[in-house]
């Protein structure tokens, strides 16, 4: 038996870590705010809540086909034209898509540190565009006084990344770019029920492994791109990058994350439903838990195989039947698995 390579092994710790911390931030983020009553007005205090975008069983089913023209197109594009181009055009979008995500997840790290009644005491500032003919109001921002510091916070974080004069983005910024977008990933983006979940993940299931095993497409692609559209790890326990990386796709976060935060929903559902909610109430968290350690277990397996054959994996291959599997087992141990299926995550 060989010796165990141990800076191999922190590199599959560490991405598993970052992967899971993603998903747990960004499944708490996808919590709804507490209820309020009929009739009941909004206070004050109260914080904007961002209006989710959710993902029904029609959307579900087109999932694979948008994936499959837009890895084709930027494979095709790599190819003809060269991944110089792309990469360029890539930068200096996702800088500005960064800026904004990196406010975002900051301001919701404060706010989930400090706690919620804290936060509350923060001052609260409104900024408005008014048309002066008829004072409808074009843009409406509001924040507590904290986030207009973490501003200049996100201002730098878009400075040393769009300018870094490497040749390669460095991987820490990249990184927690990558962390960035898929909190706010998962905590707008939402499945709106079990049965949606299922068919949005067996068909990128399908998907992932033809693009993986059937084409030189997928790892193509994912070499080639220098965005935040992956998070890396290097193979060193010293952090050297002499012998690379290992990889994971966003799309291998968010994709599963997104059941699983679903999962939380619906164990916050649950309570709901028993006591009133409010927004520090601690409630038991089955589906979520099982999901995750699924999750977990799945990527494990990911990395075991692909190390054992020194070859690219299909992650989804893995991580699509471990969350439906859990979700499905968890259900029938307790009895619960008409209600969970028919149950809908609606506004």
């Amino acid at each position: 038996m060989g010796t165990l390579d141990w800076d191999l092994f922190s590199s599959y710790a560490g991405l598993l870590t970052l992967a899971s911390a993603s998903i747990y931030a960004g499944s708490f983020g996808s919590l709804p705010n507490p209820k309020r009553k009929p009739g009941e007005k909004p206070l004050d205090d109260e914080d904007d809540e961002d209006e989710p975008e959710r993902v029904s069983s029609e959307d579900a089913w087109l999932f694979p086909l948008i994936g499959s023209a837009t890895l084709l197109g930027l494979y095709l594009v790599i190819k003809y034209v060269g991944k110089e181009w792309i990469n360029w055009i890539l930068g200096w979008y996702f800088s500005f898509a960064g800026l904004g995500s990196i406010w975002k997840s900051s301001i919701a790290l404060v706010s989930f540190t400090v706690g919620t009644e804290r936060w509350k005491k923060f001052e609260k500032y409104t900024f408005k565009i008014h048309r002066h003919s008829d004072s409808t109001v074009l843009l409406s921002l509001s924040g507590r006084s904290p986030s207009l510091y973490l501003f200049p916070f996100s201002l730098l974080f878009f400075v040393l990344y769009t300018f870094t004069s490497t040749d390669r983005k460095s991987v820490l910024l990249s990184d927690i770019l990558s962390m960035s977008f898929s909190h706010n990933a998962l905590s707008l983006l939402r499945i709106d029920s079990f049965k949606t979940g299922t068919i949005l993940l067996s068909g990128l299931f399908f998907y992932d492994i033809w693009w993986v095993f059937g084409t030189k497409v997928m790892v193509e692609v994912a070499t080639s791109l220098d965005a935040p559209i992956k998070l890396l790890w290097p193979k060193s326990l010293s952090f050297a990058d002499t012998r690379g990386y290992t990889m994971l796709g966003l799309g291998d976060i968010v994709i599963p994350g997104m059941f699983i935060a679903l999962a939380l929903r619906y164990d916050y559902h649950r309570f709901s439903e028993k006591s009133p909610a409010t927004a520090n109430a601690k409630f038991r968290k089955p589906y979520f838990y099982a999901s995750l350690a699924a999750y977990i277990s799945g990527l494990v397996i990911t990395v075991s195989v692909m190390h054992s054959f020194g070859k690219a994996q299909p992650a989804l291959l893995y991580l699509s039947p471990a969350c439906i599997l859990s979700f499905l087992t968890t259900a029938l141990v307790r009895g619960e698995l008409s209600d969970a299926w028919a149950w809908s995550d609606g506004p």
